[in-house]
């Protein structure tokens, strides 16, 4: 790398579309590599803009950099309560500059602007506000009394991160790595999916403006050669990956071979169990969004299989369908839209296999998804709702990501537990019921590592990670921040207590 440019404007970047160098270092400098990455929206074709595919020397360099940076104490010796004030800066920068950030991440991702804000800006600044408050509120050090007298314990950041992510929520996705990394006093080197790289330009930036300082944080845009290149780097301490399963172990099993940290939050395949004195006109509309239409179905969280009382099915199943036609589809920036596209043709394919699979295997589609007239330059596909489906079939044991729902009928609550659990993944999930503690009951006996009842969220104080396949690690609140710190335990000499 060559040229270096000094940081501008943020609202600079969404201007120019084209971004020919990369965020490296909280610096703009030129790439080694030749290639380019295309962005195009999924809801028009359109081209949005293009960036660098950084390539392994640009990773290298990144990484270097922020091993620099680390190192020099720039960062992790500032006090944790700074970083906390820097943290929430940022939080109120992306505030600040919300019509550009959300209009940048529709553009590339496909949501409405409104589902932007409300889904990602309003849950990214929430868990950086909710790390400033654990990194305040942290016991960076304690003294024990043991066996020989007292020890201190100290927390200390883990290193240089590396962070994968997903292109289904980016902006959330983003905070939810650079929160934790920046609380602990990490540097972060950052590598967003193909499909939705240029906002991860635009927050990065922000970050810088809110005083992260120089070599902390790096942008490196890639494919699958860039995220190994990251997860291979003798340099990196730790992995944080959020995608698919199948992505999630190859990574685990290369962190595995150099003994290098990681923690991952993969796919899920959740069940909403609905109890059978459920208020149906009060949830009905969060139901059928939280089981299947949150973000078109690309939602990891997403609670497809929906577990219902037989004797109360046909009227459940009506009012699910009946909901779900009033999603209307559209471009992101079309009044009324509330559906929109899937980010890609490929994964629009998938989708539709996975219907004709379900069909296939003796499922019946009460509602069966199209692809909507008038919408044929992006990649919509409207809602499917599957009866008649049992726990075995494909499409309720693999994660559809779409806008797909399956109906299982059950037939006392214990059979509806068994089916929720009855799951190779364990992340999310949901109890429907008028007895709220009731539904608390119901939740301690599911194997899965967040539910809600009447509702679905995530909380950024609380825990959030999956047992089984979906994943290894919990992001958010002190159990997130504890993820991207090392332990040290000082002995001090037998007699000695700090009384004295």
């Amino acid at each position: 790398m060559t040229e270096t440019v000094e940081s501008r404007p943020a609202a600079d970047l969404v201007g120019a579309g084209d971004q020919p160098q990369l965020f490296i270092g909280g610096r703009w400098v030129d790439p080694h590599s030749t290639e380019k990455l295309e962005v195009f929206s999924p809801a028009t074709g359109e081209r949005v803009g293009s960036v660098p595919l950084a390539d392994e020397v640009d990773v290298d360099t990144a990484v270097k950099t922020a091993r620099a940076a680390f190192e020099s104490g720039v960062w992790r010796n500032t006090p944790p309560a700074e970083r906390a004030a820097v943290l929430n800066r940022a939080a109120d920068l992306i505030n600040e500059r919300s019509a550009d950030i959300t209009n940048l991440v529709s553009a590339e991702m496909g949501a409405t602007p409104t589902d932007v804000a409300t889904l990602q800006q309003l849950a990214g600044t929430g868990v950086l506000q909710g790390y400033a408050a654990a990194a305040t509120d942290f016991p960076w050090e304690e003294r024990r009394a043991g066996l020989f007298g007292e020890t201190l314990v100290t927390r200390e950041a883990v290193g240089v991160v590396g962070a994968i992510i997903a292109w289904n929520v980016p902006l959330f996705l983003l905070c939810n790595k650079f929160g934790p990394a920046l609380a602990a006093g990490c540097s972060i080197v950052l590598k967003p999916a193909p499909e939705t790289p240029l906002n991860a330009n635009l927050l990065a930036q922000t970050f810088v403006d809110a005083g992260v300082p120089e070599g902390v944080i790096s942008i490196v845009p890639g494919g699958v050669a860039a995220g190994q290149a990251l997860v291979d780097h003798p340099d990196v301490d730790k992995i944080t990956f959020t995608g698919s399963t199948a992505a999630g172990r190859a990574i685990a099993a290369r962190c595995g071979e150099t003994l290098k940290r990681c923690s991952l939050e993969l796919g899920g395949k959740s069940a909403a169990i609905v109890l059978d004195d459920v208020d149906l006109e009060a949830n009905i509309h969060m139901l059928v969004f939280s089981a299947g239409l949150i973000n078109a179905g690309q939602a990891c969280v997403a609670q497809t299989r929906v577990l219902v009382p037989q004797s109360r099915h046909d009227e459940i199943v009506a009012a699910m369908v009946e909901t779900a036609k009033s999603f209307v589809p559209g471009l992101p920036t079309a009044p009324g839209t509330t559906l929109g596209p899937l980010i890609t043709d490929k994964q629009r394919q998938k989708v539709e296999g996975y219907v004709a699979k379900g069909k296939e295997e003796g499922a019946t589609a009460v509602l069966d998804g199209t692809r909507p007239e008038g919408l044929d330059d992006g990649f919509y596909v409207t809602p499917t709702i599957f009866t008649g489906v049992t726990n075995d079939m494909t499409i309720a044991r693999e994660e559809i990501f779409g806008p797909v729902i399956s109906v299982i009928a059950y037939d006392t609550v214990d059979d509806a537990i068994a089916i929720a659990n009855d799951s190779d993944y364990g992340l999310a999930g949901s109890i429907w019921t008028a007895d709220v503690e009731r539904g608390v009951e119901v939740a301690k006996q599911i194997r899965t590592g967040t539910l809600g009842i009447n509702w679905y969220a995530i909380d950024p104080a609380s825990p959030f990670g999956g047992y089984k396949n979906s994943g290894i690690g919990r992001e958010n609140g002190r159990e997130g921040l504890e993820s991207y710190l090392e332990h040290k335990s000082i002995l001090m000499p037998m007699g000695y207590t700090s009384e004295s």
